[in-house]
C-alpha cells in the first residue's frame, strides 16, 4: 500500500467473547501529579480494586433491591414525605448535593476537553491520523506509534521499533499525545466511582414519599456497570460518555443538576428548557450508541518499518588491462599448454563469430574458466535496510474493549425508549391535554354567555307584561305575588351557578 487508508468493514469474530479476557488490568494514571491529567496519584491496588466486576455488580443489585422495597413503602403510607424531608437540613442537603454535583461535573468536562484538545491534530492531518488519534489511547502521538495489547500474545507491543515500552513492559505512563494519560486514566476513573454517588438521587426522591420510576432505577444501575466496562477494559470510546455526560450532567438533573438546584430555590423553570434538557438526554444516548458502536467496524492502514535484505554482486579484476596487455603472448603460451588446443580454438571461434559472452564462458577440461576472464572474480554482498509498509489494524484490539461497547449499546437501546416515553407522557401529551382543557372551558364560558343573554332577554319580556297587566287592574298588581319570568327570588344567582357548573367541565 502507498499510503495510509481508511476502511469499514465487519469486526473479527473474534473480538466477541463472553466473558470477555480479563487481560490486561487497567493501567492506573501516572504518579506525576499536579497536573490536570492528574491531580493526584492513585496507587495501582485500590486503582484496580474499586475495578472489579463485584463492586458495581454488588452496588447495582442492592440499589434496585432497595428501591423497589421503599417503593413499596411509599405506597403504603399514601405516598407521604418522610418527616426528614421537611428539615432545613435536609434542604440544606439537596442543594449542597446537587451544587456538588454540578461544579465536579463541570470540571470533569472542563478535563477531559483540555485532554481531546491535546490529541487532535486538526484539519491539517489526514484523516487516518484523526481516526488512529481516537482508537488508539496508550502510546505517545503519531500514526503508527501507538502501544496496543495482543490478546494472542498476551503482551503489550508496538509497531514503531524506536517506541519502547514501560516497567513491566507495559506502555510507558509518562507518554503524552493520546488519550489515557492525558486524562482518561484518572477522571474516567473517578467519573465511575461517581455513579454510586448519585444514588443520593433517589434517596431524596423517595424522602419526599415519591416514587422512583423504572426510568431512574434502570439509569443509575445500568450506569455503574457500563461505566465500569469502559474503563477497566480501557474500551477507546468510552471517553464520549466522561466527556459529553459530564458536560450534560453540569446542567441537568436525571443528568439536570444545575436545574434541580434552580428548582430547589424555588425558581419556576420554562417548559421549554426543561423540554430542551430532556431532548439534550436523548440526543447523547443515540449519538453515544452509534458512536461506540461504529469502533467496531473501522480499521486503517498504518505504517510499519519492516526490514529487507539487498543483495549486491560486486565484481573485482585481479589483473589490470595494461598487464594483460603487455603479457598475452605469455598467458596465450602458458593458455595452450594448461588446456588442451580444442579449448582455446573453441574461444577463438566464438570471438570470431561475436559471440563474446560464449567466449568468456568456455571452459578448459578442469572445468575452470581460463584465460584474461579467470581474473575477474564476484563477491556477494548482502545490506538490510528499512522501509515503510502500511499494513491493516482493527480500532478495537482486544475482547474487553469490544465487550465494553456493546454492553454500553445494549444498555442505551432501552434506556433511550424509556427517555422517550417519559418525554412523549410529560410534554407532549400533557400538553394535548391542557389544550383540550383550556378549549373546553372557552367553550364552557362562551354557552354560558348565550345562557345569560337568553335568560335576561326572557326576563325583560315577563317584565314587560307585568307592568301592562298592573296598569290594566289599576294597581291590583300589588295585591298578586310578583312573577320573575322563572328566576328565583331565594337563589337569584342560579343562572351563575350553572355557569359556574359548565366552565368547570
Amino acid at each position: 500500500m502507498s499510503g495510509p487508508s481508511f476502511h469499514l468493514e465487519f469486526p473479527s469474530r473474534d473480538l466477541f467473547k463472553f466473558p470477555p479476557d480479563w487481560a490486561p488490568p487497567a493501567l492506573p494514571p501516572s504518579q506525576t501529579t499536579g497536573t490536570l491529567r492528574a491531580p493526584f496519584s492513585i496507587s495501582a491496588e485500590t486503582y484496580n480494586a474499586l475495578l472489579s466486576p463485584k463492586v458495581p455488580a454488588t452496588i447495582a443489585t442492592v440499589y434496585a433491591i432497595t428501591v423497589a422495597l421503599l417503593n413499596r413503602y411509599n405506597k403504603s403510607r399514601d405516598n407521604k414525605p418522610w418527616a426528614i424531608s421537611k428539615t432545613k437540613a435536609f434542604f440544606a442537603f439537596v442543594i449542597l448535593h446537587n451544587v456538588f454535583l454540578a461544579v465536579y461535573s463541570g470540571i470533569t468536562n472542563v478535563a477531559m476537553a483540555r485532554a481531546l484538545y491535546r490529541l487532535t491534530l486538526g484539519l491539517n492531518s489526514g484523516l487516518v491520523e484523526n481516526v488512529d488519534a481516537y482508537c488508539k489511547i496508550h502510546g505517545p502521538r503519531g500514526l503508527g506509534n501507538a502501544v496496543t495489547f495482543n490478546n494472542t500474545l498476551d503482551a503489550w507491543g508496538v509497531k514503531n521499533p524506536q517506541i519502547l515500552l514501560g516497567a513491566n513492559n507495559e506502555p510507558d505512563p509518562t507518554d503524552v499525545g493520546r488519550l489515557w494519560n492525558e486524562g482518561l486514566a484518572f477522571w474516567g476513573w473517578w467519573f465511575y466511582l461517581s455513579k454510586f454517588y448519585e444514588v443520593l438521587d433517589t434517596v431524596i426522591i423517595l424522602a419526599k414519599g415519591k416514587r422512583s420510576s423504572t426510568l431512574q432505577t434502570y439509569h443509575h444501575a445500568g450506569a455503574m456497570l457500563c461505566m465500569w466496562a469502559g474503563i477497566r477494559f480501557m474500551s477507546p470510546p468510552i471517553w464520549m460518555f466522561v466527556f459529553i455526560n459530564s458536560g450534560i450532567h453540569a446542567l441537568m438533573y436525571h443528568g439536570q443538576y444545575t436545574y434541580y438546584t434552580v428548582s430547589a430555590l424555588g425558581v419556576r423553570v420554562p417548559q421549554p428548557i426543561k423540554r430542551t434538557l430532556t431532548t439534550m438526554q436523548i440526543a447523547q444516548f443515540v449519538i453515544g450508541a452509534n458512536f461506540a458502536a461504529i469502533h467496531l467496524f473501522v480499521s486503517y492502514t498504518v505504517p510499519v518499518a519492516t526490514p529487507y535484505t539487498l543483495i549486491q554482486n560486486v565484481g573485482s579484476v585481479a589483473v589490470s588491462a595494461a598487464s594483460a596487455v603487455s603479457s598475452s603472448a605469455t598467458a596465450a603460451a602458458s593458455a595452450a599448454s594448461a588446456t588442451g588446443l580444442g579449448a582455446v580454438f573453441k574461444k577463438m571461434l566464438f570471438r570470431a563469430a561475436g559471440q563474446e559472452g560464449l567466449a568468456e564462458n568456455v571452459r578448459d577440461d578442469s572445468g575452470n574458466i581460463f584465460g584474461p576472464e579467470a581474473g575477474n572474480t564476484v563477491e556477494t554482498r548482502e545490506e538490510t535496510r528499512w522501509r515503510d509498509e502500511y499494513v491493516k489494524v482493527p480500532c478495537i484490539d482486544t475482547t474487553g474493549q469490544s465487550f465494553a461497547i456493546w454492553l454500553n449499546v445494549i444498555y442505551l437501546m432501552p434506556l433511550t425508549a424509556l427517555f422517550i416515553r417519559f418525554f412523549i407522557r410529560s410534554y407532549i401529551k400533557r400538553t394535548a391535554q391542557a389544550s383540550k382543557a383550556s378549549a373546553t372551558s372557552k367553550a364552557a364560558k362562551d354557552a354560558g354567555h348565550g345562557v345569560e343573554r337568553e335568560m335576561t332577554a326572557t326576563n325583560g319580556s315577563a317584565a314587560n307584561g307585568k307592568a301592562a297587566a298592573a296598569h290594566h287592574q289599576n294597581g291590583s298588581a300589588n295585591k298578586q305575588p310578583q312573577l320573575n319570568g322563572g328566576l328565583s327570588t331565594t337563589n337569584p344567582n342560579k343562572n351563575d351557578l350553572s355557569y359556574a357548573d359548565m366552565a368547570k367541565h
